[in-house]
């Protein structure tokens, strides 16, 4: 495995378990902190954006929202024009949780760059955003049914 990958996939473990540990208090397991933010920044927000948002699948999308509306945190309003969709927001109680996660993501960012120079995180957010624009444009080409070529394929 290429090193900046295996690297970039250590941080995320890492974190991602920090996360699952900490966040337990709230009542939020196995990544659901992850829904619960990006709703609170996004709010009205659809559950396909949340497909495109997070690249997961719809299904992980539906467990993971039905489990944070009934642990009251999100709630789900119809469209005024179109019952089919759901815009999803925050409740007073989710709001809470979200910022506490949001703090402790801050708290993370801050610790894991604190030897960088300013313009060492500068060039890193610019550089991951590159890897994050060309991961959003594989896994559509892959969603899609396309096939990478790897080299030695069958």
């Amino acid at each position: 495995m290429p090193q900046t990958l295996r690297q970039i996939g250590t941080i995320a473990r890492a974190l991602d378990s920090i996360a699952n540990i900490e966040f337990k208090r709230l009542g939020l397991s196995k990544g659901q902190y992850l829904y619960l933010v990006r709703i609170y920044e996004n709010p009205g927000i659809i559950a396909e954006k949340l497909v495109e948002m997070l690249k997961v699948d719809r299904a992980t999308v539906a467990r993971s929202l039905q489990k944070l509306e009934a642990k009251g945190l999100i709630s789900r309003t119809k469209d005024a024009n179109n019952q089919k969709i759901l815009h999803l927001n925050v409740t007073p109680k989710g709001e809470e949780s979200a910022l506490f996660v949001l703090s402790e993501m801050e708290y993370s960012e801050n610790h894991l760059t604190q030897a960088l120079t300013a313009a060492e995180k500068e060039q890193l957010a610019r550089l991951l955003d590159s890897m994050v624009d060309h991961a959003s444009q594989e896994f559509v080409f892959v969603k899609k049914g396309g096939i990478r070529p790897y080299g030695n394929q069958h």
